[in-house]
């Protein structure tokens, strides 16, 4: 895989796949400037190297048909707020005005198509359509990793036609996620949480053979936790998993590694914000469910991160929304950011709690894509990632 300092770009029109689904108010104002300053050094790079950059996104889920709140019309002109360039906006996505705009493109200016998802030959990954959006351009950039793992026409058919390669973005989550799957230093220490054992099996068959510690909270936790004969009252459970969570439980002691569950939770009647909790464990009683890790349970995972050497992170370990539930993800996040080992954390809550904190600058790596970095993690190859190569 070329990475974008490999390509020439002087004097060429640069078709380049950013994700500007940012979200916004209900007047259509950005709310959040983020996924746009993400793509900021890739676009500066094309410009300051004589190229005309030409960015193609989605936003929200417009399901092949024009919706005005989805144009991204306000969001060329917050690009062009941010960073003081001459940003211009295509109505179009393909369409003989898009090609003109794309083909009058002068100097240091920014063309920003239309949503690409207006169109339904974008997440079909129509052949006929990626194939008008290379027509716009000489070369093609891909710095949206957050849609890697989408086989989508500007992610995999763009690159068919054209020289293609990574964006700063894009090469630094691979690099990042390359450093951990591949050859990690130990101890490797993996955190999973979330709300159910069916979005991260895969994740847990795949990690369980390299971590050296597998810590799991959040709702999943209570599968497992039931699977093991514990009392986990209402709490939400998968019981059709439970046969593969008994299985997992044994593969990990067969391989002797240390697979970390709750022994203590806050828990609570009723599944609301201000619901009144109590502190028990390790068995909850039939009236309760677990809403989050206890401190024992805090305190001992705290511990386990101590001395890690490589840590990825993925998943609340409780109702991270609700703020008397959030303790159990605040402390693993501070933990994850005081240790010296290198960490990569992934998943919107877990990022959402990184950010609350203000500890984003203590993590080695945030990735920018919850879906991609977690198929990642399960050991898939991603298609935008194989478009590439």
């Amino acid at each position: 895989m070329k990475r974008l300092g490999e390509l020439e770009v002087g004097g060429k029109r640069v078709l380049i796949r950013v994700d500007f689904n940012v979200p916004v108010d209900d007047a259509g104002r950005v709310t959040s400037d983020a996924r746009i300053e993400a793509a900021l050094p890739t676009i500066k790079c094309v410009l300051e190297h004589g190229g005309r950059p030409i960015l193609m996104s989605h936003f929200g889920r417009p399901k092949g048909r024009v919706v005005d709140s989805m144009r991204l019309l306000r969001v060329a002109e917050r690009l062009q707020e941010l960073s003081g360039w001459s940003v211009r906006a295509s109505p179009e996505c393909t369409g003989a005005l898009a090609q003109d705009l794309a083909l009058g493109l002068q100097e240091d200016e920014v063309l920003v198509l239309e949503n690409l998802r207006f169109d339904p030959g974008e997440t079909a990954g129509d052949a006929a359509f990626g194939k008008a959006l290379a027509a716009l351009g000489d070369v093609y950039v891909n710095d949206a990793f957050g849609t890697c793992h989408r086989a989508h026409a500007s992610v995999v058919v763009v690159p068919q036609h054209l020289p293609s390669g990574a964006g700063f973005l894009v090469w630094k989550e691979v690099e990042a996620f390359g450093r951990v799957l591949q050859n990690p230093e130990r101890p490797f220490v993996a955190i999973l949480g979330g709300a159910k054992v069916s979005d991260k099996l895969p994740v847990i068959r795949n990690l369980l053979p390299q971590v050296d510690r597998l810590l799991i909270g959040g709702a999943m936790a209570y599968t497992f936790l039931k699977a093991q004969g514990v009392g986990v009252g209402t709490s939400l459970v998968e019981d059709h998993l439970l046969e593969e969570a008994k299985s997992v439980l044994s593969a990990a002691a067969e391989q002797g590694k240390d697979l970390a569950l709750p022994s203590d939770h806050l828990a609570a009647v009723k599944f609301e914000h201000d619901s009144a909790y109590e502190i028990l464990g390790p068995d909850i009683p039939d009236n309760l469910m677990g809403l989050d890790i206890g401190p024992d349970s805090r305190k001992r995972y705290a511990e386990l991160l101590a001395d890690a050497k490589t840590l990825v992170w993925n998943g609340p370990m409780g109702v991270f929304e609700f703020d008397q539930f959030c303790r159990g993800t605040e402390r693993v996040a501070e933990a994850v950011a005081k240790s010296d080992g290198f960490s990569v954390v992934g998943g919107g809550d877990s990022v959402a709690a990184i950010e609350k904190l203000r500890l984003a600058d203590e993590i080695d790596h945030v990735s920018t894509g919850g879906g991609a970095s977690l198929e990642l993690l399960e050991g898939k190859a991603l298609p935008g990632i194989a478009a590439l190569g």
